[in-house]
C-alpha cells in the first residue's frame, strides 16, 4: 500500500553542484568538447503539477538559490525537482531531475517533520549532480 501525503508542503531549494550540460544543450555551442557554463533554474512539482520555479542563475554549474515554495497537497505521491538550462530561443534544455516519494519521507519522519539533505539528480546521460533541499 502506497502512503499519500495531505497537508502543507514547504520546500527550500538551497543549491546545486556538479551540473553538466547535456549533448543537446551543446548543439549550438562553440565549446562542444569543452566545459560550458549553464544558466540553470529548478522547477518543483508535486505529482506533475508545478508548484514553484527558482530564478535563473547566470553562467554557473554550481548555483545557489535559497528560495522557498509552498503548496497545499492532497493525496500527494511524489515531489519532482527538475533542472533546466534557460535558453534564449526556443524550449529550455532539460539538464537533470530527481524524484522524492512522500512514502519514503514519511517513513523516515522525525518528531520535527522536517527533512533536509542532498539528493542526487540524474541527467539523460547519467551524469549525476546534486541538489540541496529542505
Amino acid at each position: 500500500m502506497t502512503m499519500k501525503f495531505s497537508g502543507y508542503l514547504k520546500v527550500r531549494i538551497g543549491e546545486a553542484v556538479g551540473l553538466q550540460p547535456t549533448r543537446w544543450s551543446l548543439r549550438h555551442s562553440l565549446f562542444r568538447k569543452g566545459y560550458q557554463l549553464l544558466d540553470p533554474y529548478v522547477t518543483v512539482s508535486v505529482d506533475q503539477v508545478r508548484v514553484g520555479q527558482t530564478s535563473t542563475k547566470q553562467k554557473t554549474n554550481k548555483p545557489t538559490y535559497n528560495e522557498e515554495f509552498s503548496a497545499t497537497v492532497t493525496d500527494g505521491h511524489q515531489i519532482e525537482l527538475s533542472v533546466f538550462h534557460d535558453t534564449p530561443i526556443g524550449y529550455d534544455d532539460f539538464v537533470a531531475n530527481c524524484t522524492l516519494h512522500f512514502q519514503d519521507l514519511l517513513r523516515s519522519a522525525a518528531p520535527s517533520d522536517t527533512f533536509e539533505g542532498w539528493v542526487s539528480s540524474c541527467s539523460p546521460e547519467e551524469k549525476p549532480g546534486e541538489l540541496l533541499w529542505e
